[in-house]
């Protein structure tokens, strides 16, 4: 497997103080669609990671050889060390990212303090037929870059390896079922206009979350990738602002609606 990596895909870790927030980015994308986040977090003193995970960052052959149970070990490598020397831990994802923090939450409640799901995936029944595809085709034209803001890069993979399609498909069936076991404070981000995954996920999520903390904020000026769109300082301070409640042991809010078409 390539260990060279695209220049701006590393992963990256901040040290601060005893809050912690874990950056997750999403399937075929890297850590850069998580850096200014992590960077403007590590500016208000808090202790931040953001792992590349495994078939990420490089090329797309990479990610062809790469399995769901892969990428789990290295997000939640980096939990267990962000848990080990902080007291609170907020987990955060983008995309697949939110899938896997709902993950690592459902596995390790005692890790995870809160989550933040931005625009995340958790139900995508047409990735059941990967398989049948693989029959004809090894790769399908890659989706990325979904931002309004002009200039951004999530610095994303042109072609999507189907086998790693078909792996991101068991990998979400799997979180979906564990959904009602996440019972940590949820914030869950939504895009209304969503050009990568329908904003029903977001509503599965609030759904079927298990947790009785639970809170919608729509995100009106920015497309898939938010966390480097015009809304991102919604997303920053939020997630600021939660990660300090948790810390203090205060609760949050009580879900708004969202209609789920």
């Amino acid at each position: 497997m390539s260990t060279r990596v695209i220049p701006g895909a590393e992963a990256f870790k901040f040290d601060g103080g005893p809050i912690g927030v874990l950056l997750q980015h999403g399937f075929t994308g890297c850590p850069a669609s998580m850096r200014p986040m992590g960077e403007w977090l590590a500016q208000q003193g808090l202790s931040v990671v953001g792992p590349r995970l495994p078939g990420h960052g490089t090329t797309w052959e990479d990610l062809e050889g790469t399995t769901w149970h892969d990428w789990e070990g290295e997000s939640e490598r980096a939990l267990l060390e962000l848990s080990g020397r902080c007291s609170t831990v907020v987990a955060v994802g983008l995309s697949m990212g939110g899938a896997m923090v709902l993950h690592l939450a459902a596995k390790h409640p005692d890790k995870v303090s809160g989550v933040v799901a931005v625009n995340s995936l958790v139900y995508r029944p047409d990735l059941m037929f990967t398989p049948v595809a693989r029959l004809f085709t090894r790769t399908v034209k890659g989706v990325g870059n979904d931002v309004k803001k002009p200039g951004q890069d999530e610095i994303v993979y042109d072609r999507v390896p189907l086998k790693a399609a078909n792996e991101l498909g068991k990998f979400i069936r799997t979180v979906d079922r564990e959904l009602p076991s996440v019972r940590a404070p949820l914030i869950v981000f939504s895009s209304p206009e969503d050009h990568t995954v329908k904003k029903m996920n977001s509503g599965r999520i609030l759904k079927r979350g298990g947790g009785t903390h639970k809170e919608l904020i729509t995100l009106a000026n920015s497309y898939h990738v938010a966390t480097l769109d015009y809304d991102a300082e919604i997303i920053f301070q939020r997630t600021l602002d939660f990660a300090r409640s948790l810390a203090a042991g205060v609760g949050t809010s009580q879900p708004d609606t969202l209609d789920p078409a």
